[in-house]
């Protein structure tokens, strides 16, 4: 087997609308996507990010957990992000912390899905 890209990462939530406006107006991601199901199937949401995209669901059995993978967002202005989520009130499951090649922080999502808000050190870029 080869791979050549991760396509997409999906982080299933409880209520689309609510976590709609979580990464939309406080995240500022802009939908490139939106499948609304008007069914018991739930629906998603997609976001573009250079090469990758995010997306956020719902369906029946997928369900939510602070223990799952996380994706980590790369931040152009790593304390003006923090700073902004700080003033939103966000919650923080890790404050931020420096690496050696970077600096990060983890927070939650309305549904309990963590995000790392990371930012590569230069000379680290990937």
């Amino acid at each position: 087997m080869k791979f050549s890209e991760v396509s997409f990462t999906c982080y299933p939530v409880t209520d689309l609308a609510e976590s709609r406006s979580f990464y939309e107006d406080i995240l500022g991601l802009t939908p490139a996507m939106n499948v609304d199901c008007n069914d018991d199937h739930g629906g998603w949401v997609e976001y573009e990010l250079g090469p990758h995209t995010l997306a956020i669901g719902s369906a029946p059995g997928w369900e939510p957990s602070a223990d799952g993978p996380s994706c980590g967002l790369e931040a152009d202005d790593f304390d003006a992000t923090i700073a902004s989520l700080k003033e939103a009130e966000v919650t923080f499951k890790m404050e931020p912390f420096e690496t050696p090649v970077c600096h990060m922080a983890m927070i939650f999502d309305p549904s309990g899905n963590v995000l790392i808000i990371h930012k590569r050190k230069p000379g680290h870029d990937g």
